[in-house]
């Protein structure tokens, strides 16, 4: 079966479902990202209205490239399968095979750890994330700052 994108109309159509407005803003991967991942948080809210796959896909890498944009490195590898996957973490980083220092969980998981909607100990403890390595515990990282910048990233004056 072919995996259908996230664009504008899945997005939309998610969102209409939803008893959202339509999102009016860029028509960009990075911005489609972030308006899934809104509306993933705003089905939840309603009661956890299951979101279609591209728009979970969506908020997933959204929140998966935060991850690495504020913690960059290679010494971790987290996974979301099927959605993404991701390095980061600054220290020593493997070049072939398995890592030494993975992270995986399923998108519920992964959403709710990022957004703080879920406690990185109570995750481990109950097997929805699973964590080997020694560096490979993400618990400083989280929950994920969504809209605050990067460090060293410049913003503009509002």
């Amino acid at each position: 079966m072919p995996r259908k994108p996230l664009t504008l109309a899945v997005l939309n159509d998610q969102r209409g479902a939803l008893g959202l407005p339509p999102y009016t803003g860029a028509d960009e991967p990075a911005e489609l990202r972030r308006a899934a991942l809104d509306t993933v948080l705003a089905g939840i809210e309603a009661g956890g209205a299951e979101p279609s796959r591209p728009v979970v896909m969506g908020a997933v890498r959204f929140l998966l490239d935060r991850l690495a944009e504020l913690a960059p490195g290679r010494s971790v590898e987290v996974r979301v399968p099927p959605y993404a996957a991701v390095q980061c973490i600054d220290g020593p980083h493997h070049t072939r095979g398995t890592p030494p220092n993975v992270v995986e969980m399923d998108a519920a998981a992964w959403i709710g750890l990022a957004t703080g909607r879920l406690a990185w100990d109570d995750a481990i403890a109950d097997g929805r994330a699973r964590a080997s390595g020694a560096r490979a515990d993400l618990s400083e990282h989280l929950p994920l700052p969504i809209d605050q910048p990067a460090a060293g990233e410049v913003t503009e004056p509002g």
